[in-house]
């Protein structure tokens, strides 16, 4: 149970003295949620067995599920409950959004592997089939683009946010195939399950992501991107920046290996979009 969600539901029917409890919940939660019984009572000027009632009130059997519960929801939603980061001018919502892209970029620029990259475009450069596998808000358009900047080099690519087809194209898959995985987090278990699966029919896998994660370690080659976020939780996240660099570096370099063969792929595609839509050829390669 979400307490706080809870409260928020039944704080027009809560009595005075309850909703003194609840004020207090939120506006000093952390004091809430180490609190005892008799010091919750004494803060919210009430008595204990009115907190006990409270407690009941939101489904619980005790005070000391309550606090189980409380806990468990201001841990994963403590920065949710101050609006610190809801104030602020245009110009400064400007700034902090640039400046944190630039620092995902920055960050990524001091921490790639060419190694590891080099690795990547072999396999890539050479599939018989790119699977690109991402699932969620962010990843699963992650997934998207690596299929928008692969299949102009000439390369067949497809990508796939569903998790059920995640893991049957993953042993459907055929030697010489790869799948590349993206993953923002790193914890989407049923994307390692899919990474997994491969690995037993021996195809190559490359992964995206947050390394030390369950996708990191499911893949075989990983592309690490570890980006902090910080505690703003209105601005989108930055992290995303990061991966479509990633891309367009790993892009770049299938192109640069593959050649002629993407360079007249390109020509192909420009050609078409001349013909029938830009004036010239000085416009992007695409919407």
């Amino acid at each position: 149970m979400d307490i706080l969600a809870a409260l928020q539901e039944e704080k027009e029917t809560l009595s005075r003295s309850e909703q003194r409890i609840a004020e207090l919940l939120f506006a000093e939660t952390e004091f809430a949620v180490n609190a005892s019984i008799i010091e919750l009572a004494a803060r919210a000027e009430v008595s204990p067995p009115t907190v006990t009632r409270f407690c009941r009130r939101l489904g619980c059997q005790s005070f000391s599920e309550f606090k189980v519960r409380l806990a468990q929801s201001t841990y994963v939603g403590r920065r949710y409950l101050t609006p610190d980061h809801a104030v602020g001018s245009t110009s400064e919502v400007v700034e902090t959004v640039m400046s944190r892209a630039q620092s995902a970029l920055y960050t990524l620029n001091s921490t790639l592997d060419p190694t590891l990259l080099d690795k990547a475009v072999a396999l890539v450069a050479e599939a018989g089939m790119i699977h690109a596998f991402g699932s969620g808000g962010n990843s699963s358009l992650i997934a998207a683009e690596i299929e928008n900047r692969l299949f102009r080099l000439g390369l067949r690519v497809g990508s796939c946010e569903d998790h059920n087809m995640q893991m049957m194209q993953a042993a459907a898959a055929q030697p010489g195939d790869v799948i590349i995985a993206s993953s923002l987090s790193g914890r989407n278990l049923e994307l390692a399950r899919a990474l997994s699966i491969a690995a037993e029919y021996r195809i190559a896998t490359i992964a995206i992501t947050r390394p030390g994660t369950p996708v990191a370690e499911a893949a075989g080659l990983v592309l690490p991107v570890d980006i902090g976020e910080g505690n703003n939780i209105l601005r989108p996240t930055s992290t995303r920046f990061a991966f479509l660099a990633m891309i367009d570096i790993l892009a770049t370099l299938v192109a640069m290996r593959r050649g002629e063969a993407a360079r007249e792929t390109l020509r192909r595609v420009k050609h078409q979009m001349v013909t029938y839509r830009d004036p010239d050829d000085k416009e992007a390669l695409g919407d």
